[in-house]
């Protein structure tokens, strides 16, 4: 893609700007319905009908990084405006989007994804959360999900569950719509992390309900609908997480500088590697930004990105030196430890070749369906 900004673009960054700079020093109470009330939610859908103004490509992406730049507040409504909402335009009946939509683009309704399960993370079609339809014609749903991010705050949770039984694989899984407010029938357990906090959960379905009118795609096809949900992790988004990166690193080059661990040649070649780094994983973004029919480019992003920021948070340590062992706090009952920015990203930074979906399974996808080689043989 050739990345060049008009007038028009560039008038656009000067209002996102200027609407960023005077909302976050008024610092709102509730962001996402902030957000929603500028009509900055839903930028990249394709209609304003829903009360979102609308943005050519290269203008979502100018939002993304004035975002980024803003230092804005970390979004707790982007599953729904940039996972569910596409998904919902690309197969939701019409019903649903005027049901789903509005809300989403308010910042009213915020959402979680019920995907990944012990045993069917990476490979998701081994999942076994399981919905049967109960005499009402509703859907009953029981099973497990971990690593829901932001399932302690969620109105709403897309959840893939097995609904033909005795199916196995990528067969008979459908693509529910699921109220998370059902005391008794579903149980939020936040999972505290290495780094103290608790950004992820486990989630429990005890015979959950799901109206049938919530069914996404029709039934049995919840693989189809998730595979096309999931190749919407890339793009934009990726685009504006790189500025968040690109700060990152501007800290550990600064205190590389100012601590005199720049004048290691081991050390300061690395840095420069992660700023070259930096740079290709921007124009392989903007190169594939738009496209489709890429089977390869979620995966190679992944990997790109999730190995670039494990390896700064590794070189955030050894620039630190022998001080990166020392808390900023002392020990206390109420707060065990705490930990400054660059040992956060250090600890947060170790499952990024992991989570949604591991490096080793990102270099299966690309064997597979990019280079044509034999898929690995699987025993009964």
């Amino acid at each position: 893609m050739d990345f060049r900004t008009t007038p028009q673009d560039d008038a656009f960054r000067e209002d996102a700007r200027a609407w960023l700079t005077s909302h976050i020093a008024r610092q709102p109470p509730d962001w996402e319905r902030e957000l929603g009330q500028g009509g900055w939610i839903g930028i990249g859908w394709p209609d304003a009908t829903y009360g979102n103004r609308t943005a050519t490509l290269t203008q979502q992406v100018v939002w993304a990084e004035e975002y980024a730049r803003a230092e804005a507040p970390t979004r707790t409504g982007h599953i729904g405006e940039n996972l569910l909402a596409p998904t919902l335009i690309a197969h939701g009946t019409p019903e649903q989007k005027n049901r789903f939509l509005p809300p989403i683009a308010r910042g009213e309704e915020l959402w979680c994804q019920g995907y990944s399960e012990p045993g069917a993370g990476s490979d998701l079609a081994g999942i076994r959360t399981a919905a049967r339809r109960d005499g009402d014609g509703a859907y009953r749903i029981t099973g497990q999900k971990i690593w829901t991010s932001l399932a302690h705050e969620a109105d709403w949770c897309f959840v893939l569950a097995r609904t033909e039984e005795g199916s196995r694989r990528h067969h008979g899984l459908s693509f529910l719509l699921v109220p998370m407010d059902q005391p008794g029938r579903i149980e939020v357990r936040p999972i505290r992390q290495m780094t103290g906090t608790s950004e992820f959960n486990e989630v429990f379905f005890d015979g959950a309900e799901a109206r049938a009118e919530h069914l996404v795609g029709g039934e049995g096809n919840g693989w189809q609908v998730a595979m096309s949900l999931l190749a919407l992790e890339r793009g934009v988004s990726t685009l504006a997480q790189q500025v968040g990166f690109a700060r990152e690193l501007e800290r550990v080059i600064a205190l590389a500088a100012a601590g005199g661990s720049v004048a290691d040649p081991a050390l300061r070649e690395q840095l420069v590697r992660q700023w070259a780094e930096l740079k290709v994983m921007r124009w392989n973004a903007l190169r594939t930004l738009g496209g489709s029919g890429d089977a390869g480019a979620p995966s190679v992003a992944k990997l790109l990105w999730g190995g670039w920021h494990r390896r700064l948070g590794e070189l955030a340590m050894a620039v630190r030196g022998a001080a990166g062992t020392v808390g900023p706090a002392d020990w206390s009952e109420p707060s065990p430890y705490e930990l400054d920015p660059l040992q956060h990203l250090f600890l947060f930074t170790r499952a990024d070749t992991i989570y949604g979906g591991s490096d080793e399974i990102q270099r299966t996808i690309i064997a597979e369906r990019v280079l044509g080689l034999p898929r690995e043989v699987r025993v009964p």
